[in-house]
């Protein structure tokens, strides 16, 4: 059975770790692979490569950084068919959102490639008399990526290309239950003509994050997960005195409006709950519902959802796949349970999905539960599976303190035709990411990723603009040449004259 190491110093190595963990696919439910956890000298060898490289690769000129980055794109689009299939061979998901998958990420190098252009800085002559000024930003050092198992290849793919092309050299934690296609993302970086050592890998679970959390060397951490560890990576990430930005958990609310076109508004729904077995952190979770238009709206989902296809990923009239791990399909369906006991009605019950030739797989059928509360379970925590909660309401500022006393901010969308409706939405809701008839409003490339609330700790989003102002700091440089003669000392603040 294959073991996958890890890629340190520009070639993959085996580990000399004997702990290992099981790589299965999620629609047999059988192990195809074993990862190893990396040991502590191990980390330490990532560590150690990319601080080694840093100084050459910093030195670099932004415009060769780009052009690494334009031949890595070239090798992404030729190979994006291959990262997809061990996507859906490790995650689960269906290979047609494989493959949007990895074209998001894509679309980050795309942006990546522009590095000489973003990072230029800015002069100003004569600040004062015979002063001048200027600002650079600079790249910060060993960057570190700790990323979770829903998207394996985009969320890499939303810190290590901005990070490179800024000067930074990087290690990449991917999640365990999906770690193929972070290393072949570094084979093709080198193939790209990378430098050794300013990309590297490392398998590994909790103790391997501490351990990179701690380390010295490394000078900031990005990460995407769950709120209590996003929590935990920035108190850790702090207390060591790294730059953080760690993205949590979401329950996204889409308002739907008596006004809204309900055809949009179901299919938006159907994908935004749906896709990817709801394994998103920008699925919509709960649809609030204002008015009379909420039982066509449940009845409409409910009638969509019995005739989704739930098939292995592979199968190319699949629409939803099987959820990630065992673990997991236990963990979702609790909360159905959850919701039962405190009265939600269950619409649409996704338990009973099987299939002759995937027994052991994690299948789970898409779940729709109407009448929810705030007071439930279900309403507050993030189960991050295929359950749409629909909570019903008369009141569209009702609908809106619903979306802004959420614990979490991440995503919101609203359904309407009123553009006064839609405009104040967009102005007053609490999220970092809004959309407007769109119900999945994921920013693209050249703009900025992230959520507010308990989405996000730190101070900065991902990619995009951000992404460049997380990954480097900035330089001010007021200077002055003098001509013959000493002007004399001066003890008073200087000001502009």
């Amino acid at each position: 059975m294959t073991i996958l190491g890890h890629h340190i110093g520009g070639e993959r190595v085996p580990s000399t770790s004997e702990r290992l963990g099981p790589v299965r696919n999620p629609a047999t439910g059988e192990i195809t692979k074993q990862v190893s956890f990396a040991a502590r000298d191990e980390t330490d060898r990532a560590v150690s490569a990319a601080r080694e490289a840093f100084p050459e690769w910093a030195r670099t000129t932004p415009i060769r950084r780009a052009r690494v980055m334009f031949r890595y794109l070239e090798l992404l689009e030729k190979h994006k068919s291959d990262i997809a299939a061990v996507i859906t061979e490790e995650h689960g998901k269906v290979f047609s959102d494989a493959t949007g998958e990895v074209m998001r990420g894509i679309e980050v190098v795309e942006y990546a490639t522009g590095i000489p252009h973003i990072m230029a800085g800015h002069y100003t002559e004569n600040v004062g008399t015979e002063v001048d000024s200027w600002a650079v930003r600079q790249p910060l050092g060993v960057c570190v990526g700790i990323t979770p198992f829903n998207f394996p290849a985009m969320v890499p793919m939303w810190m290590f290309p901005v990070a490179l092309a800024c000067g930074n050299t990087f290690v990449l934690k991917p999640s365990e239950k999906d770690p193929s296609a972070a290393l072949i993302l570094a084979d093709l970086l080198y193939e790209a003509g990378l430098p050794k050592g300013v990309f590297n890998v490392i398998n590994g679970d909790r103790p391997t994050v501490e351990r990179l959390l701690e380390h010295p060397d490394v000078t900031a951490v990005s990460f995407v997960g769950s709120t209590p560890v996003a929590k935990a990576i920035q108190t850790g990430g702090i207390a060591h005195n790294k730059r953080v930005q760690a993205l949590g958990g979401a329950k996204n609310h889409a308002i739907v409006l008596p006004d809204a076109d309900l055809d949009t508004a179901v299919d938006g729904l159907m994908g935004a709950a749906y896709g990817s077995a709801g394994e998103r952190c920008m699925a919509i979770s709960v649809a609030v519902a204002v008015g009379d238009i909420a039982t066509s709206l449940v009845e409409r989902i409910a009638e969509q959802a019995r005739r989704l296809k739930v098939r292995p990923g592979t199968d190319p009239e699949a629409e939803m796949g099987p959820l990630v791990t065992s673990e997991h399909y236990k963990k979702v369906t609790s909360f159905i349970e959850t919701g039962l006991s405190e009265g939600a009605e269950l619409v649409v019950d996704g338990r009973g999905v099987q299939h002759e030739s995937y027994k052991g797989g994690y299948f789970l059928g898409p779940c729709l539960f109407d009448n929810v509360t705030p007071e439930m379970r279900i309403y507050k925590e993030e189960i991050f599976g295929p359950v749409l909660s629909v909570v019903r309401t008369d009141d569209p500022e009702h609908a809106l303190d619903l979306v802004n006393n959420h614990e979490f901010g991440n995503g919101a969308a609203i359904f309407t035709r009123d553009g006064e409706a839609g405009r104040q939405f967009v102005s007053r809701v609490q999220a970092g990411m809004v959309g407007v008839n769109v119900p999945i409003p994921v920013p693209v490339a050249y703009h900025s990723f992230g959520g507010w609330k308990a989405s996000l700790f730190g101070d900065h989003h991902m990619h995009g603009p951000e992404g460049v102002r997380f990954y480097t700091r900035l330089k001010t440089v007021t200077s002055r040449w003098p001509r013959d003669g000493s002007r004399g000392a001066s003890y008073s603040m200087p000001v502009q004259n």
